[in-house]
């Protein structure tokens, strides 16, 4: 009997730590071929013109496959890279290296089902199982104390229940060792070009530097506790809190780290000198949760719920280039998307912000905005940029638990400065 060789597709789980199908293939296998496939889906164009994945996002991704790359190396594995179809590249891989099962984590945006499911369908014409895991939620799905159809959609209640009746599970340990078949041909990692997209530039006044990868997100995790634990809470000249939130969006996104690496982290530092930030880490992270379930509850609804047709349409198409510009007149919300254009990224308040005044005050389809940040945003993840489009254009499960922030009353309140934006926020809202 020939030896048992499992085929671990990585997708947004780019790490080698807390990963359980790494893990699990590393002791069921004799062997494990990691194989991470570019879909050029992702980096298609679309019919107006516009990027699917803008090239802050995609360069933070190809760091990031680099990183594990060289993870996995130091354990004595390789990854294999491929560009094209994974319905097309899993299963000739298969087929190449004798592998016995496939493993991936399982999405719930139905993009990416649909992937999953042409890549299963592939697999199962060569008689072989795409086995799927759940790794990318905080709270494990066989946890919860409730089952997934029954999840409240109101997220007050949500929280109130996982928090009070599940627990969250220790993390799974790094494998010591990865051993792969010969690999002849592990693939060139492309560059960006080879993607149809420009090099980036990076913007002086951006504050934080994005880099993709495990290594990168885990300094970052260190970072955000050591720098909160000498700077107290401070205030904004109308009273609110400057926005210290923790940035690791676009590592959690990718899986560069795990969300229950960050929740343990949190735990570990809540009874530091002004822990109050490790209490807005822990919302983000139920905030994450909540809109990744709902997803999981109710599919493509967050994609197509019903909207007014919109009256005089070259206006309104006016009105969104013109959002999409920064050039709406309204100080905060253009210094929003001059910050978000210019670095592809910006707090969870100024997206809230940006978002409502396209909604309410434009009228404009909340789509089309979830549509733009998924190009921009270098930490875009499927449910929680929909959901949370879905919950400020008033179409979200709980329309109770929606803050519409009122742009007219407020914008007085907001100051700009000679970067793109103030750190202003409100205590209760995370980035």
């Amino acid at each position: 009997m020939g030896e048992k060789i499992i085929l671990v597709w990585f997708r947004n789980d780019l790490r080698v730590r807390d990963n359980e199908i790494l893990l699990e293939a590393t002791r069921k296998a004799d062997k494990v071929l990691p194989v991470y496939c570019f879909d050029p889906y992702y980096f298609k164009t679309n019919a107006d013109g516009s990027l699917k994945t803008g090239a802050f996002r995609a360069r933070f991704l190809l760091e990031s496959v680099a990183d594990l790359r060289r993870n996995l190396q130091n354990l004595g594995g390789e990854l294999i890279v491929r560009t094209g179809n994974p319905a097309e590249v899993i299963p000739q891989l298969a087929a190449q290296y004798g592998v016995s099962e496939v493993y991936h984590h399982r999405e719930v945006a139905y993009e990416e089902t649909n992937i999953s499911e042409e890549v299963e369908t592939a697999l199962w014409n060569q008689r072989l199982n795409l086995k799927h895991f759940i790794g990318h939620t905080l709270y494990h799905k066989e946890d919860l104390p409730f089952p997934i159809k029954d999840i409240p959609d109101s997220f007050a209640v949500f929280k109130k229940k996982v928090e009070r009746d599940s627990d969250v599970r220790t993390g799974l340990p790094t494998p010591e060792q990865i051993h792969t078949p010969e690999i002849i041909d592990a693939g060139e990692i492309p560059a960006l070009k080879d993607l149809g997209l420009e090099e980036p530039q990076d913007d002086p006044r951006a504050r934080v530097k994005f880099t993709g990868g495990e290594t990168a997100g885990l300094a970052r995790l260190e970072a955000y506790f050591a720098d909160n634990q000498q700077v107290a809470p401070t205030k904004g000249r109308n009273g609110s809190t400057v926005d210290r939130s923790s940035k690791l969006g676009a590592w959690i996104a990718l899986g560069c780290i795990s969300m229950r690496e960050v929740y343990w982290a949190v735990v570990k530092h809540e009874n530091d000198k002004n822990a109050h930030h490790a209490g807005m880490l822990r919302m983000e992270l139920l905030w994450r949760d909540y809109f990744r379930f709902m997803f999981k509850k109710h599919g493509k609804e967050y994609f197509t719920t019903d909207v007014q047709a919109e009256a005089a349409l070259p206006e309104k198409q006016r009105l969104f280039e013109q959002w999409k510009a920064g050039n709406t007149g309204v100080p905060f919300v253009d210094a929003s998307i001059h910050k978000l254009n210019a670095t592809g990224y910006i707090s969870n308040f100024s997206r809230q912000m940006v978002a409502g005044y396209l909604v309410r005050d434009l009228d404009i389809d909340w789509k089309k905005g979830a549509a733009y940040f998924e190009e921009k945003l270098i930490d875009y993840s499927p449910a929680s940029n929909w959901g949370n489009w879905a919950f400020v254009a008033g179409l979200g499960h709980d329309p109770r638990d929606n803050k519409y922030f009122n742009l007219a009353k407020q914008a007085g309140e907001l100051e700009t400065n000679s970067e793109f934006i103030s750190t202003w926020a409100p205590a209760d809202v995370i980035a």
